[in-house]
C-alpha cells in the first residue's frame, strides 16, 4: 500500500463541531479533559482512579465471557494484566454488524490497536490493552441486519425482538447464512456456526481477526459490571442529574453555533429482559416501561435496580460513563459523531467523579484498488479531486474543454448594451419605451440564458467519455452516494488479499487525523 493524505476539511464530511476540535478551538477547551496529543497521556494516566476491586470484577467477568474460547495466550494474560495498577485501555466500541458491516468497523479497531502499541512505546511502564466494546445491548436490529459487497446486500430477516446481543441464531439466520456461505471466509463460518446468540459469534470474529495483537472484547451486558453502575443508575432515574447537566451543556454548544449530537431525557435507561428492551418513563407516580405492561412504584424500581441491574441498559447519553466507570480507560475512539456527542457529557462525568478520557477520532480512510487508480490516472485527478462533487467537478471540465464560451457572457454583455444605450436614446420621445426597452433586455437576456444551458448539454455530450468515466469513479469512491468506509464491507479486499488488515497496520496512525488514501500496489 502507498499512503497519501489530505486535511479532513478537503473531504468535505465532518460537522464544523468535529473540525474545529481537532483545530484546537479555544472555545471548546472547556468541553473537553485533554486534547488527544501523546504528551498529554501522562496526566490522564495519573487522572484515572481505578481500584484493586473494580478491576477483580472486571477481570473475573472477561474470564467467564471467554470461558469455552480456545483464545491465545496473550489474550489470557491481557486480561490478568487488568489486575494490575498500571494497566489501563484504549477503547472503541460497535454495533453487531452482520460480518463485521461497513469497513469502518475495522479501521475503529485497527486505530484503537495503534494507539495501544503507541503509548507503551512512550511510557514504557504501563501496559495498555486495546479494548472493543461490543454493543450487544442496541435493539435496533434493521441497522446492523445486514452487510453490502460489490454493490449488492445481504440481509437477515428475523421476528425477534430486543438486544441483539441476544438474538438467536436460529433458522431465519441459517437460510440468510446459506445464501452468503459459497464465498465467506472461513472463520466467519467458523464464529457462526458454532454460536448460538449474536454476541457470541461477533466476538468469536473479532477474536480471530485481532485477538493476536492483545484485543480485548467487553460485553457490558453482565450482571457483575451493572452492579459497579447501580448509584448511576439510581440518580439518573430518580434525581434526573444527567438530564439537567447534559442539557446545560448542550445548550452552551448550541450557543457556539454547534449543533446537538444526542439529545438527553430524564431518565436514560432502558428496562431490557428476555426480548424486551423499552424505555422507562415516570408518568405521574409511577414507572412506566413503554410498551408494555410493566410499572413500578418508586420503591419497586429501587429493589428492581439493586437486585437486578442488568435489566437497566444505559442510552448514548449515559452509556461512556458506564464504560468509564468498569474500565481503567484512558482514551477513547469513535466516528466524528461519537466525538462530538462527548463534548455534550463532561459535566456529567465531572459531577460522578469519573476522569475524562482522550477523545480521539478513528482513522479515516479511502482505499483505491490498481483498477480505479489507472482510471483516476488517466482523468488527471489529484488526491484533493476524488473529494469534489461530480456536478462540481463536470462545470469545471466542460467548461474548461468546451470549443466556445457557453456561458454566453460576451454576448449578454454586448446585448445589454444594446438594450440600455438604445433605452437612452429613446426615453426623450417617450418615458414608456425606456420601461419597454429594460423588460426587452430582461426577456433576451432570458432568450440567451436557455441557449447558454443547451450549449453547455451539447459540450457535455461531447465530451460524455470522460464524464462517464469521471461517474464510475465517483461510483467506487461513493457507492450509493455514501463514502466507501461507511458503505463497503471489509471482504471487498480481504477476499482478494488475506493480508489486508496486517497492511493497514502499517499505514495508521491514531494520533494523525488527516484523512488517509491508501492506494493498493499492482501484483
Amino acid at each position: 500500500m502507498i499512503k497519501s493524505t489530505v486535511e479532513p476539511e478537503c473531504t468535505r464530511q465532518f460537522s464544523s463541531l468535529f473540525l474545529d476540535y481537532l483545530k484546537e478551538k479555544p472555545e471548546l477547551k472547556s468541553f473537553y479533559n485533554k486534547f488527544p496529543n501523546l504528551e498529554n497521556f501522562e496526566s490522564l494516566i495519573q487522572e484515572k482512579q481505578f481500584d484493586s476491586e473494580k478491576r477483580a470484577v472486571l477481570a473475573a467477568s472477561l474470564e467467564i465471557q471467554y470461558k469455552g474460547m480456545d483464545i491465545a495466550d496473550l489474550c489470557f494474560q491481557q486480561i490478568q494484566a487488568l489486575k494490575d495498577e498500571k494497566t489501563f485501555t484504549v477503547t472503541t466500541g460497535h454495533q453487531l454488524n452482520l460480518f463485521t458491516g461497513p469497513l469502518y468497523f475495522i479501521y475503529k479497531i485497527v486505530s484503537t490497536i495503534k494507539l495501544a502499541e503507541k503509548l507503551k512505546v512512550e511510557y514504557p511502564d504501563y501496559h495498555f490493552i486495546p479494548v472493543y466494546w461490543m454493543a450487544t445491548e442496541d435493539h435496533d436490529f434493521e441497522e446492523i441486519n445486514y452487510f453490502k459487497l460489490d454493490g449488492k446486500k445481504y440481509q437477515w430477516h428475523s421476528k425477534q425482538s430486543g438486544a441483539v446481543g441476544n438474538f438467536q441464531l436460529e433458522e431465519s439466520f441459517q437460510t440468510f447464512f446459506r445464501e452468503v456461505s459459497h464465498f465467506v471466509p472461513d472463520f466467519f463460518k467458523e464464529a457462526y456456526l458454532s454460536s448460538k446468540t449474536l454476541a457470541e459469534a461477533v466476538r468469536k470474529y473479532v477474536h480471530h481477526l485481532f485477538g493476536d495483537r492483545g484485543l480485548l472484547i467487553v460485553d457490558g451486558n453482565d450482571k457483575s459490571l451493572k452492579s459497579l453502575f447501580i448509584p448511576v443508575i439510581l440518580e439518573d432515574v430518580f434525581k434526573h442529574s444527567p438530564h439537567e447537566l447534559a442539557i446545560k451543556q448542550s445548550a452552551k454548544l448550541e450557543e457556539l453555533g454547534y449543533k446537538s449530537q444526542i439529545f438527553p431525557r430524564e431518565i436514560n435507561f432502558f428496562y431490557m429482559h428476555d426480548d424486551l428492551r423499552e424505555r422507562i418513563e415516570k408518568i405521574d407516580t409511577i414507572y412506566k416501561v413503554l410498551n408494555t405492561d410493566i410499572s413500578f412504584t418508586e420503591e419497586e424500581l429501587k429493589h428492581e435496580i439493586e437486585v437486578f441491574p442488568e435489566r437497566f441498559s444505559p442510552n448514548v447519553v449515559l452509556r461512556p460513563l458506564y464504560e468509564e466507570i468498569i474500565l481503567p480507560n484512558v482514551a477513547y475512539l469513535g466516528g466524528p459523531a461519537e466525538v462530538s456527542y462527548w463534548l455534550q457529557l463532561k459535566p456529567v462525568f465531572e459531577h460522578f467523579k469519573i476522569s475524562f478520557p482522550a477523545v480521539l477520532p478513528r482513522n479515516f480512510a479511502l482505499v483505491l484498488d490498481y483498477a480505479i487508480q489507472r482510471k483516476i490516472a488517466k482523468m488527471g485527478l489529484e488526491d484533493r479531486d476524488l473529494f469534489q462533487s461530480v456536478e462540481d467537478w463536470k462545470k469545471e471540465f466542460v467548461s474548461r474543454h468546451a470549443s466556445i464560451d457557453f456561458s454566453l457572457e460576451k454576448e449578454k454583455q454586448v446585448l445589454s448594451g444594446v438594450f440600455e444605450e438604445t433605452g437612452e436614446k429613446v426615453v426623450s420621445l417617450d418615458k414608456s419605451l425606456a420601461e419597454a426597452f429594460e423588460a426587452g433586455k430582461v426577456r433576451a437576456m432570458k432568450i440567451l440564458e436557455q441557449l447558454a444551458k443547451k450549449i453547455r448539454k451539447a459540450e457535455e455530450k461531447k465530451q460524455e467519455v470522460h464524464i462517464r468515466r469521471r461517474e464510475d469513479i465517483q461510483q467506487y469512491l461513493y457507492p450509493g452516494g455514501s463514502p466507501q468506509e461507511r458503505v463497503e464491507n471489509f471482504m471487498r479486499f480481504y477476499l482478494n488479499d488475506p493480508g489486508f488488515i496486517q497492511k493497514l497496520y502499517a499505514q495508521f496512525d491514531p494520533l494523525d487525523f488527516d484523512f488517509m488514501i491508501l492506494k493498493i500496489k499492482d501484483e
